[in-house]
């Protein structure tokens, strides 16, 4: 049925109820209008208005549910649907908005995946960059500086040390920011080094002590898997070193039956409240990437946990065929 005859045949219910009720029941009306004669006809109406009012709200519940449903939907949040029943106007819209998520969420998750993909490629170029051009010129820089201070004076000598020292931390930083930028540790030695590496990173830059537990049994995981992993890892340990006042940090990967299943948690002030900015809501539209999700809850104290799940079968597919 339409919503125009569902709206027509709920009122004319209604209606036709009141008619009905005027022809059988016992009750006159005179000229001029008695006072109990008003209040029976007051009573009819509001009675009649109440049914109406009952009737169209059952007959536009799905409306009222589809307008919820689009004011909250989010695409990064797939799988938000409507139930559908029966044939009518209003099923079709139902039907209609849940179709047209489905292609939304498709084109956004290809989008994010060619986004994200290009954002990668540059990272490494950059850090190549960084390795071979930047680096090498500032090692000739600091072998100079070395040599300028075996032959200068001795009053000189104390500034150019200092020179170079100034030079081999910048040197460090250089070389941290293109392992950042492109994790060769993940790509020689992969994952579990790679979170080992990232852990012990944190810890020596930041004074966050960081626990690892990772399960022994861990299957094998394709590229773009681990990548997607290290990612999430990264940019949530980042989020408790800049905003959650946490003097302790833990990073496990576990396998959870079908799933793979990375956690990030701390004992800051964060209690599961997060403002989600670009961190991550890039960090759900990596886990989109391997058809994975991303929760962010209180922890087991005080602070927050960001717990990324990834299917672990999917995510071995690559390998499988390799």
């Amino acid at each position: 049925m339409s919503l125009f005859w569902r709206i027509f045949g709920l009122n004319a219910l209604v209606l036709g109820a009141a008619t009905a009720l005027l022809l059988w029941a016992p009750v006159t009306v005179s000229v001029p209008v008695l006072l109990t004669e008003a209040v029976i006809l007051v009573l009819g109406l509001a009675v009649m208005l109440v049914a109406n009012a009952a009737l169209l709200r059952i007959g536009l519940a799905p409306l009222d549910r589809l307008t919820r449903l689009m004011a909250s939907v989010d695409l990064l949040r797939p799988g938000q649907r409507l139930p559908v029943a029966g044939h009518g106007g209003v099923a079709e819209l139902i039907r209609t908005f849940n179709s047209m998520l489905d292609r939304l969420e498709t084109e956004r998750a290809t989008s994010s995946a060619r986004a994200l993909s290009a954002q990668e490629a540059e990272r490494r170029r950059i850090a190549q960059e960084l390795h071979d051009e930047v680096g090498q010129s500032m090692t000739a820089v600091l072998l100079g500086l070395k040599r300028a201070a075996d032959r200068a004076p001795e009053s000189l000598r104390p500034e150019l040390q200092q020179a170079q020292e100034i030079t081999r931390e910048s040197l460090d930083e250089v070389r941290r920011l293109a392992r950042r930028l492109r994790p060769g540790v993940l790509e020689d030695l992969g994952l579990i080094s790679a979170l080992t590496a990232l852990t012990n990173e944190f810890t020596t830059h930041t004074g966050l002590k960081v626990t690892r537990h990772f399960d022994a049994d861990l299957p094998p995981l394709e590229p773009q898997a681990e990548l997607v992993l290290y990612r999430v890892a990264h940019e949530g340990l980042t989020n408790v070193a800049r905003h959650a006042e946490a003097e302790h940090a833990e990073l496990s990967l576990r396998r959870s039956a079908d799933r793979l299943v990375l956690c990030v948690s701390d004992d800051g002030h964060g209690g599961g409240i997060v403002r989600e900015g670009a961190g991550i809501r890039g960090m759900r539209e990596r886990a989109l990437l391997v058809g994975g999700s991303l929760d962010i809850v209180p922890g087991a104290g005080r602070g927050t946990r960001v717990s990324l799940s990834v299917p672990a079968a999917a995510a071995a597919k690559d390998t499988d065929h390799a």
